[in-house]
């Protein structure tokens, strides 16, 4: 008897279809969209900087109020299958903008390799960066403002 080879339900399942576990597991853990974000008021351009929500454990990319984040803090983005076509502003490494973009996982993520090994190995996570927002006062915050480059942050000129 041969037995039945299964897809993975990432290849066969469309992520505006996948139940909420699937849609979770599909986060890589990198923590980039925990970095505080700045808006020009003048274009609306958003700028990334290297400052982690307060309430990021930057050693281990996991927030620490995870379940109750909307009501901890107010700017808390939370990623949904219905903003899908507003993925562009997430870093290239982003495995929901990846998954949108090319239709698989890239080779280092966690479901793909069975641990987070390759993509700690890669340094594809914000722990050797990010600095804590409550560290840096709010005036200087256009200091940490960075690019992303092939999913690493690169210092950024504003001038």
């Amino acid at each position: 008897m041969i037995a039945k080879r299964y897809e993975p339900f990432w290849k066969t399942t469309a992520l505006e279809q996948m139940s909420p576990a699937e849609w979770e597991s599909i986060c890589d853990g990198c923590g980039k969209c925990c970095l505080q974000k700045l808006q020009d008021d003048d274009t609306e351009e958003v700028y990334y900087t290297n400052l982690s929500c307060h309430q990021l454990n930057i050693a281990t990319c996991q927030c620490k109020v995870y379940e109750t984040r909307q009501e901890k803090v107010a700017s808390c983005i939370t990623l949904t299958p219905n903003q899908i076509d507003d993925f562009q502003w997430l870093p290239d490494t982003c495995s929901y903008r990846v998954l949108h973009e090319t239709k698989t996982l890239p080779n280092w993520h966690p479901l793909v390799v069975g641990s987070d090994k390759e993509m700690l190995r890669q340094g594809l996570t914000v722990r050797h960066y990010a600095v804590n927002e409550h560290n840096v006062e709010e005036e200087e915050w256009e200091t940490h403002i960075i690019k992303w480059v092939h999913g690493m942050p690169e210092p950024y000129d504003l001038t």
